[in-house]
């Protein structure tokens, strides 16, 4: 568990992350304020591992609280303002999230300081231990998806079914985008604008129709999005090139 607090001098900044840290089992929120020299007391009374830090601050900007703690607890910095990216990260920031933060970035920045804070805990290799969490129609239910065990995404209407190598279709609380923007785009394509697919599984392309492995289910390629697919397939295509 990672014990984190949210220093932003904006409430409802505040009360954005606190719903994403909510939703997030493996972090734990000690506290929220919107000053930043309160935020300093805090690090001297509690074990903090995580940060959630605004840049533009009455009191104090966030890279200078981040120079006054000299590296003592991991930092994501929190900001309107895409033009301190830069700075923080030459300060070692674990992530830089533009406000308005959605879930899907909001948990991308948080599995990158769970890798950081503790490894055994991510997993040593990405592979293996890269995973989701995704909330169901069945309230504080939370389930747990391995990245490597997805075969494909199915697009509803206001909610998406995972299908997995399990054979479960499982039901999830999200759309295609925050997938699409979590999952790499090196390992899964959109076929359709309500289909998206791990390229590893693809067992045969016929026509405008995929093929999977360890599933009898196909995916279809939409008119809109064979160019862009065919394009990530061509460096695996063999021709004659007599």
């Amino acid at each position: 568990m990672i014990n984190c607090i949210v220093i932003d001098d904006e409430q409802h900044a505040i009360d954005l992350l606190t719903h994403h840290i909510g939703k997030t089992p493996f972090l734990n929120l000690l506290y929220t304020t919107t000053d930043p020299v309160e935020g300093l007391q805090l690090l001297n009374q509690h074990k903090v591992d995580l940060i959630f830090l605004d840049v533009q601050m009455p009191s104090m900007t966030g890279i200078d609280f981040i120079k006054a703690i000299n590296g003592k607890s991991k930092v994501i910095l929190t900001t309107a303002y895409s033009e301190y990216a830069m700075e923080g990260f030459e300060n070692e920031v674990v992530d830089y999230l533009l406000k308005p933060i959605s879930f899907a970035r909001f948990i991308k920045g948080a599995q990158r300081a769970l890798s950081l804070i503790q490894p055994m805990a991510a997993g040593m290799s990405k592979e293996e231990d890269d995973f989701i969490f995704v909330k169901t129609e069945q309230k504080g239910k939370l389930i747990k998806i391995n990245i490597k065990d997805i075969l494909f995404i199915e697009g509803l209407k206001n909610y998406v079914r995972i299908h997995t190598r399990q054979g479960e279709g499982i039901i999830a609380l999200l759309n295609m985008k925050d997938l699409e923007e979590r999952l790499s785009t090196a390992e899964f394509a959109r076929t359709h604008k309500s289909y998206l697919l791990a390229t590893g599984y693809i067992k045969m392309i016929e026509g405008n129709i995929v093929h999977l492995q360890h599933t009898k289910e196909t995916v279809p390629v939409g008119d809109t999005y064979k160019e862009s697919f065919m394009n990530m397939m061509k460096d695996k295509i063999m021709t004659n090139k007599k």
